[in-house]
């Protein structure tokens, strides 16, 4: 082989090294602290907290984590007929305690920061669940997750109805559809 062409393999590996280090760095990164806000999720957790902050102190403990805690969207909420389901409640796991009021728009979970409801958990994937508006009824949707997604203990493969109080299942958490 001419130097030329082992020149050019050594740069050609030094970058694939580079590059690999800088992978491992911004995953470490983003392990110890924490994904990165957006500016309308940062808007969404001072709103919470502000919310929060004059209420008394024998309200319901929440959970303490450091994703956003509640994103609602007060100009698309959901205005369903009576009767059906206008929040989200997380009743085990991490975020246990969470409320959440579900957008007409639908509500994904998952762990990535762009999720409204953010479960930072090994056995979630980053964009696990929709949960969407179809038919005058709430609709689970599995994203195709590697755990699944299960509803009162079965794992679905497709779109499945979520009547208010059926129980949830991603990962280690459990929530439920209340009125």
């Amino acid at each position: 082989m001419s130097e030329l062409t082992l020149i050019i393999i050594r740069i050609g590996f030094l970058a694939l090294l580079w590059l690999f280090i800088f992978i491992v760095l911004y995953s470490l990164r983003s392990d110890l602290f924490g994904p990165k806000l957006t500016p309308l999720q940062r808007v969404a957790v001072q709103n919470q907290r502000s919310r929060e902050a004059p209420s008394a102190p024998a309200a319901a403990p929440r959970a303490t984590s450091d994703a956003p805690t509640t994103v609602t969207e007060r100009a698309g909420t959901a205005r369903p007929a009576s009767g059906d389901a206008t929040r989200l409640v997380v009743t085990s796991g991490p975020r246990a305690g969470l409320e959440i009021e579900l957008p007409s728009t639908g509500l994904s979970i998952g762990r990535s920061s762009a999720s409204g409801l953010q479960i930072k958990d090994d056995y979630t994937s980053n964009n696990h669940a929709k949960i969407v508006r179809w038919r005058d009824q709430w609709v689970v949707q599995d994203l195709d997750s590697t755990n699944g997604t299960f509803v009162e203990g079965k794992r679905i493969s497709q779109s499945t109805p979520v009547p208010v109080g059926t129980t949830v299942r991603i990962g280690t958490t459990s929530f439920e559809l209340r009125r």
